[in-house]
């Protein structure tokens, strides 16, 4: 039977729809899914797949979080994590008015390590802390450069940027995150580090990969890959030149071309070779675990869910691997067990990747969606489930 509440992103989807004046008919038509499905999802017997949802959104030329329903600002006022976010949004507006009089900033070396701990506790998923820090970090190295401008410091914001973006990505305001890559390359040209640009395309097409559009994400990539060239050949270079091709190969994932998917793996494993574990540059953890994940990520991309489970348990994560990122990998998991009928380990993924990143898993759309799955699927609501749709907000 259907859903209970009218408020998941079904209902949002047909919402949309007859505001844009289509039928259900009309509406598939305009993106690659079957009516029955695009029936099935609207109603609630389906859940919504990230791929649909950007397809959808897409096609009635809205933002993703109309369709979501992110952020989630129930869940986060309870967290606590929604009163930090004015002040970082202040803080990335104010970022033109040179040094704050009423600030004495510590040495660079000290405001250096400080952006560092940001980006250490967004990787493990200590996301109130890290938003609680950021405004004032942000606000000491950028009082900082401008009365003492280096490479090093400029870098340092780039830095604290980025973890902006992070931020607000991870608890849904995708309009903040996009101001936040704005003010990064604006410290990035700063800086004159070619590699933090790069990084900085990277993480726009992966904006542009939410929202489904598939061919600015590939030339964002490119362009990554281009300013490479400015960097000597390092093992940092070859650790942002790997995640680069690992973030193509989800977009041409979900553009379904599996020969680029391939060769993008595979140029990502050859760099991954070369660095090993490298989780240490720019924060990306790259390397052949991140390599190991992204095949899963792509195959559950190209709903290849049987491909996506045997690639999965090949995965052997890190003890001392990112947190953030290995939850995200639960979470994938989780949504090819689903669809591939393994309710009870799809339950068992998702209740790990709670208990590893509870704050990052409760925000994230995708979570939620499998997690309406499993409970259409389930004749029975085990406890365990019903505990895990309430915590999201279900």
């Amino acid at each position: 039977m259907p859903l209970p509440d009218d408020e998941h992103t079904g209902a949002r989807i047909a919402h949309h729809r007859k505001r844009a004046g289509l039928t259900q008919r009309g509406l598939a038509q305009k993106v690659p899914y079957s009516y029955s499905l695009l029936t099935q999802v609207e109603s609630g017997h389906k859940p919504a797949s990230p791929d649909l949802v950007a397809a959808v959104a897409k096609a009635l030329c809205i933002d993703v979080t109309a369709l979501t329903g992110q952020p989630y600002v129930t869940e986060l006022q309870q967290d606590r994590l929604a009163a930090p976010v004015r002040p970082i949004r202040e803080a990335l507006d104010l970022y033109d008015l040179g040094a704050d009089p009423a600030i004495t900033p510590r040495p660079t070396p000290k405001l250096v390590a400080a952006a560092q701990a940001l980006c250490q506790q967004v990787r493990a998923t200590k996301l109130h802390d890290a938003a609680l820090d950021l405004p004032g970090t942000m606000a000491e190295i950028t009082t900082a450069a401008y009365r003492t401008p280096s490479s090093e410091l400029w870098a340092a914001l780039s830095s604290t940027y980025r973890t902006a973006h992070d931020l607000a990505v991870k608890l849904g305001y995708y309009d903040l995150s996009t101001v936040a890559l704005d003010r990064m390359d604006w410290a990035a040209s700063r800086a004159s580090d070619p590699l933090l640009s790069a990084v900085r395309q990277y993480m726009r097409a992966l904006v542009y990969f939410r929202e489904g559009e598939y061919t600015i994400g590939q030339r964002l990539v490119a362009s990554g890959q281009g300013l490479l060239g400015q960097s000597p050949h390092t093992r940092e270079r070859h650790a942002v030149a790997g995640q680069l091709h690992l973030g193509a190969s989800i977009i041409a994932a979900r553009a379904h071309d599996e020969d680029a998917v391939k060769n993008h793996l595979e140029e990502a494993r050859s760099y991954a070779n070369r660095t090993g574990e490298a989780a240490d540059v720019h924060w990306l953890s790259f390397g052949p675990t991140n390599v190991a994940v992204h095949a899963v990520s792509a195959h559950v991309e190209m709903r290849h869910y049987g491909e996506a489970l045997q690639e999965a348990a090949k995965v052997r994560i890190p003890q001392d691997w990112a947190v953030s990122r290995a939850a995200h990998f639960y979470v994938d998991q989780a949504r090819a067990q689903m669809e591939a009928g393994r309710s009870e380990a799809a339950l068992k993924s998702m209740v790990t990747a709670r208990k590893l990143a509870p704050q990052q898993t409760r925000y994230h759309a995708g979570a939620r969606e499998t997690i309406r799955g499993l409970i259409h699927l389930s004749r029975r609501t085990p406890d365990s489930l019903d505990h895990l749709a309430a915590w999201v907000g279900l």
